[in-house]
C-alpha cells in the first residue's frame, strides 16, 4: 500500500490496509518481496490482513476533537482507508495513496461516493494536491524495508512545512524481521529528530494482535 520507488518498497504491512480479519493461518504465497507492489496484491486478494484494525482508531477520533479546525491530511499506505472516508467526512481535506493496485481498488469499492479521496501513488515521488498539515502514519513505517527508513524521514520533513505534523501510530519494538518491522524508541528519534520535535507519545490500548503492547500514538511536529 505504499510505494515503489527506491528499492520499492510497499507501504502497508502495516496495521492499518483492507477489511476483513485475517484467516488463522497464513495461506502459502508465492511474493516475500514486501518491497514489491505483489507482495501485498497477493495478501489484499486473499484477505490475509492481519494489521486490519478495520475501523477508526478511537486516538485519531481524539486528535481530530482536539484540533477544533480542519488540517489537510495526507495518509501513505492506505490500505482499506477507513480513516479517509471518516476525516472527509469531519470536513478535513484528506488525500490516500497506496501502490498495490488491489488494495486501492478494494479501498475505493469500499468507500464508494468517496472513492476518489484514495490515489494509485508512490509516497516518495507523490506531490499532494494541497498544502499539507498532517502526515497520518498508520502502520506504514513499520512496513517498509528498514533500508527505506531515512528515505521516509527525508521524504516527511519534505512534504510537511515548518509547523505541520506526523501524527499517528508506531510500532516500538525491536523486530528480528517484518513485515512489520519495529523500531526502538531511540531508533525512532534518530530518525525524525533533526527535523522534528516529539510532542505527545502513548502507549494505546485498543491494538491489533501484531501490534499489542508496542503501538504508540505519537504526534511529531516538523521543526
Amino acid at each position: 500500500m505504499i510505494h515503489v520507488t527506491p528499492a520499492a518498497p510497499r507501504g502497508d504491512d502495516r496495521p492499518e490496509a483492507g477489511g476483513a480479519p485475517a484467516p488463522a493461518s497464513a495461506p502459502s504465497f508465492a511474493h516475500r518481496d514486501s518491497s514489491r507492489a505483489e507482495f501485498w496484491d497477493e495478501r489484499f486478494a486473499n484477505a490475509f490482513m492481519p494489521w486490519d484494525a478495520a475501523g477508526v482508531p478511537q486516538a485519531l477520533r481524539d486528535f481530530v476533537t482536539a484540533e477544533g479546525a480542519p488540517r489537510a491530511t495526507l495518509i501513505p499506505g492506505c490500505g482499506a482507508a477507513y480513516e479517509a472516508a471518516w476525516l472527509d467526512a469531519q470536513g478535513w481535506p484528506v488525500r490516500a495513496i497506496d501502490f498495490s493496485p488491489v488494495a486501492v481498488e478494494s479501498a475505493q469499492v469500499q468507500l464508494g461516493s468517496r472513492a476518489s479521496l484514495v490515489e494509485q501513488a508512490d509516497f516518495f515521488t507523490y506531490t499532494p494536491p494541497f498544502a499539507l498539515d498532517v502526515v497520518y502514519e498508520r502502520a506504514f513505517l513499520c512496513a517498509l524495508p528498514r533500508t527505506l527508513w531515512q528515505d521516509y524521514a527525508r521524504r516527511m520533513a519534505q512534504l510537511l512545512p515548518q509547523g505541520a505534523r506526523l501524527a499517528g501510530f508506531f510500532f516500538l519494538k525491536d523486530t528480528p524481521k517484518g513485515p512489520p518491522f519495529g523500531i526502538t524508541p531511540e531508533a525512532l528519534d534518530g530518525l525524525l529528530a533533526q527535523d522534528f520535535v516529539c510532542e505527545a507519545n502513548r502507549l494505546v490500548d485498543d491494538s491489533v494482535p501484531v501490534f499489542a503492547g508496542a503501538e504508540h500514538w505519537m504526534v511529531w511536529r516538523r521543526r
